[in-house]
C-alpha cells in the first residue's frame, strides 16, 4: 500500500484533515466573510473538507481543489456529489506546486501542505501569486509550544515558536487579522480519529496490508503520545494581501 492511500484511509473519519474542529472551522471561514460569486483556491485540500463548508456556506461560490493524492481526489469528487456542490468544485491532481490559474481568487487556503512549496515563507510567496490585492489567504500551520527532544524534531521538524509562525507569515506582504490555535481536545479527537480508524481498518483487513496499516498506525501513536503531544501546536492564520 502506498502512504497516500494509508493517509486517505487514516482521514475518513475526520475529512477536516487537521486538530480544528468543525464549528471552528466554520467560525473561521465566516470570518472571512466571502463575497458574492468568490472564487476559492484549495492548496494541498485532501479530502476537500475545507472547500465544501465554504461552498456551503456561499452558495455562490466556486472553488478549486488540487492535491496530489488520486485517493484524496477521489474522496473530495464523491463528497462533493454527495453533498451537491460537485457543480462549483473542480479537483486537480497535481503538484500544488505545479498548479496554474488564469484568473485570481479570493480566498487560498493552504492547512498542512507548507511542505508543497518548501516551506511557510514560500508558501505565502505562492499564495500571493494566486489571491488578489485585498483578498485572504487560510494558513494552517504548526508551530512549538515548547523546545522538543532532539529526537522528536528529527521526525517531526524543525518549526518556530507562535510568534516566529506568525512572523514567517507575515514576511512576504501578508497581514494577520484573525486566528484559531487549536487546543489540547481538537488535537485528541484529530490523532485518536487518524489512529483508531487506521487500527480499525486494519482489524478489517488481516494480511499484509492490514499489518502494514497497523505498523504505520502504532508508529505514528508512540510518536504522538511519547513524542509531540502537548509539545506540537497548531495555527490557522486568516491574513490579508496588503
Amino acid at each position: 500500500m502506498d502512504r497516500q492511500l494509508l493517509s486517505a484511509i487514516a482521514h475518513y473519519d475526520h475529512p477536516i484533515a487537521a486538530p480544528i474542529s468543525a464549528a471552528n472551522l466554520d467560525r473561521l471561514l465566516r470570518r472571512a466573510a466571502l463575497p458574492e460569486g468568490a472564487r476559492i483556491l484549495d492548496l494541498g485540500c485532501g479530502e476537500g473538507e475545507w472547500s465544501l463548508r465554504a461552498l456551503e456556506l456561499v452558495p455562490s461560490a466556486r472553488a478549486d481543489g488540487v492535491d496530489i493524492s488520486p485517493h484524496a481526489v477521489a474522496s473530495a469528487n464523491e463528497a462533493a456529489t454527495r453533498r451537491g456542490v460537485a457543480d462549483r468544485l473542480t479537483l486537480h491532481t497535481s503538484p500544488a506546486d505545479a498548479f496554474t490559474a488564469p484568473q485570481p481568487y479570493d480566498l487560498g487556503l493552504c492547512v498542512g501542505a507548507t511542505h508543497a512549496f518548501g516551506g511557510l515563507t514560500e508558501t505565502m510567496e505562492a499564495l500571493a501569486r494566486f489571491v488578489r490585492p485585498g483578498g485572504l489567504a487560510l494558513l494552517g500551520e504548526a508551530y512549538w509550544e515548547r523546545p522538543p527532544t532532539p529526537e522528536v524534531a528529527e521526525a517531526i521538524g524543525e518549526y518556530p515558536d507562535l510568534a516566529g509562525t506568525v512572523e514567517a507569515a507575515e514576511s512576504k506582504g501578508w497581514l494577520t487579522v484573525y486566528a484559531h490555535v487549536s487546543d489540547l481536545a481538537e488535537w485528541d479527537e484529530y490523532e485518536w480519529s487518524w489512529t483508531g480508524t487506521l487500527a480499525r481498518w486494519a482489524a478489517d483487513n488481516p494480511g499484509p496490508d492490514g499489518e502494514q496499516a497497523l505498523a504505520v498506525m502504532r508508529e505514528h501513536r508512540d510518536m504522538w503520545l511519547d513524542g509531540y503531544r502537548g509539545a506540537l501546536g497548531f495555527v490557522t492564520l486568516l491574513l490579508r494581501r496588503v
